[in-house]
């Protein structure tokens, strides 16, 4: 992460979970979003920040921020777009996919150094917070196998009615898109309403995410919070093969 910061947001006093978040319309609108720095990656901490629709993100040898960008990107999952292309690959049935079967090598795959020699924020202290938060049954894992081969998946933190997906990976083509599919499924058959995409991304949008403004977003997080969560392992011990939705009308209609 390459930002520029001109003003120092609300600064958290270290190790010390239980002081709440400053209101999210506090956030700095250059850079978009910023709105606390410091404090510690706790359970407790992560919980509360995921709670109040803020998430971390920050590079090597910066200090812990905290984000609550505007406009949000979110994702329903029974509004996924599966284009023609991906549904033909899901009825081969080539790509296995899993649950919390080995979220340590899904979270190491994403943060691998990108192809276009980017770098990752997953540096080794958000990868250790986000493997505390699934030993605790928040973090969860999509895992997509190609034979015996990891080739792609993703994972996030479910609380109450709300996925916050973190970041995917894919090592053959389609493969993240592949475990989106899988993960949607699975939301919509166990009453989650909201996936938080965090930022916007073409491949996102593709698959019908879209913006909203953060107090909307805000909202629905406030609504959705407590709801009813499937802790634990999400690993039921098969191999599936997601099925494709059924089509809608706002489908992508091309490859």
């Amino acid at each position: 992460m390459s930002r520029h910061i001109r003003h120092l947001p609300y600064l958290l006093a270290p190790d010390d979970p239980s002081v709440a978040f400053p209101d999210v319309r506090e956030a700095l609108a250059e850079p978009d979003g910023l709105l606390a720095i410091g404090g510690d990656l706790s359970v407790a901490r992560l919980v509360n920040a995921y709670r109040h629709g803020i998430f971390p993100w920050f590079s090597a040898g910066d200090p812990i921020l905290w984000w609550s960008p505007d406009p949000r990107t979110v994702l329903h999952p029974r509004r996924l777009r599966v284009s023609r292309s991906l549904r033909k690959l899901l009825r081969r049935r080539r790509l296995g996919v899993t649950m919390d079967r080995d979220f340590p090598a899904v979270i190491k795959a994403c943060a691998a150094p990108r192809a276009d020699g980017g770098g990752t924020w997953l540096v080794p202290e958000m990868i250790s917070a986000y493997r505390a938060l699934q030993v605790h049954g928040i973090a969860h894992s999509v895992e997509v196998w190609q034979r015996d081969s990891l080739v792609g998946g993703l994972y996030g933190v479910a609380i109450g009615g709300i996925f916050f997906g973190e970041s995917m990976f894919s090592r053959t083509d389609n493969a993240s898109k592949v475990a989106l599919v899988h993960l949607c499924n699975f939301l919509c058959e166990h009453g989650f309403a909201l996936i938080d995409c965090q930022v916007l991304t073409g491949h996102l949008v593709r698959m019908g995410a879209e913006q909203i403004p953060r107090e909307r977003f805000v909202e629905l997080v406030a609504q959705l919070r407590e709801l009813p969560t499937p802790r634990g392992s999400w690993d039921d011990g098969d191999l599936g093969y997601p099925e494709p939705p059924p089509a809608a009308d706002t489908e992508a209609r091309h490859a």
